[in-house]
């Protein structure tokens, strides 16, 4: 469930350059680290299960994506003893085998059908052991941040080998509702076109998650609008959840 752009094998290999380690990874590997079992949906390149195993995590750790190239990133680093696992929520299925799952950077927000959050949500009731907890972070709507993804704002980052690589965004305007469209376009000059990606997200506000997470059997534990763990409130850029199993 991670940005469908990196479904691409060179791109999937700058995915740790355009999101490297911050706050957030640290709050989410205090939180696998005091798990004896966890579910990592979206994992992405896999950096956080790594890092949690290089940290002395000595249980299981799975993680799951829907994007082969990023699991090739995934197995191809150290350590190992983790499981990678190829698919999402609705094609892979597990009863009551972690303590703990997590969607990490703003994976949530991918799940824009009400049929495909339901699923969602009720596959990870199913995979939590009694007591279990599910924790995810999703951007607050009320904060707006599509209204900073302009194509003026360029970001670089490097290859790896020397060059650079160019991205921009492009919201797709009007926005209505809560779903948000936007393109992400990424160019370098090794390349005869640029790659471009058309991705929408939903933007849920804290009382909606809420009802949602109640239907599916979990129950709000907890909501942070920063990383540090302060409180949610109306000018807080992210709602952080933690559920557990009802």
């Amino acid at each position: 469930m991670v940005d469908r752009s990196f479904a691409d094998l060179s791109l999937a290999a700058l995915y740790d350059s355009l999101n490297p380690w911050g706050p957030c990874d640290d709050f989410y590997l205090g939180l696998v680290l005091a798990a004896g079992s966890v579910l990592d949906v979206g994992c992405g390149t896999g950096q956080l299960l790594r890092r949690a195993r290089a940290a002395g995590h000595a249980g299981r750790l799975l993680g799951l994506d829907p994007a082969a190239a990023m699991l090739v990133q995934a197995r191809a680093g150290e350590p190992h003893g983790i499981e990678w696992v190829l698919g999402d929520l609705r094609s892979r299925l597990w009863r009551g085998e972690f303590d703990l799952v997590v969607m990490t950077g703003h994976a949530f927000q991918v799940l824009v059908g009400e049929e495909e959050l339901s699923t969602a949500l009720r596959a990870v009731r199913a995979a939590l052991a009694p007591g279990g907890r599910f924790v995810f972070d999703t951007r607050h709507p009320a904060a707006r941040a599509w209204e900073g993804w302009t194509p003026e704002r360029v970001r670089e980052i490097s290859d790896g080998n020397g060059g650079t690589v160019r991205v921009r965004h492009r919201v797709e305007t009007p926005v209505a509702g809560d779903r948000v469209t936007f393109t992400e376009t990424f160019e370098h000059h090794g390349w005869p076109v640029p790659r471009t990606s058309r991705t929408t997200l939903r933007f849920l506000g804290p009382e909606l998650l809420t009802d949602r997470l109640a239907e599916a059997g979990l129950a709000v534990e907890a909501q942070y609008g920063h990383w540090d763990r302060r409180p949610l409130t109306p000018a807080a850029p992210e709602i952080i959840t933690v559920a557990r199993a009802a």
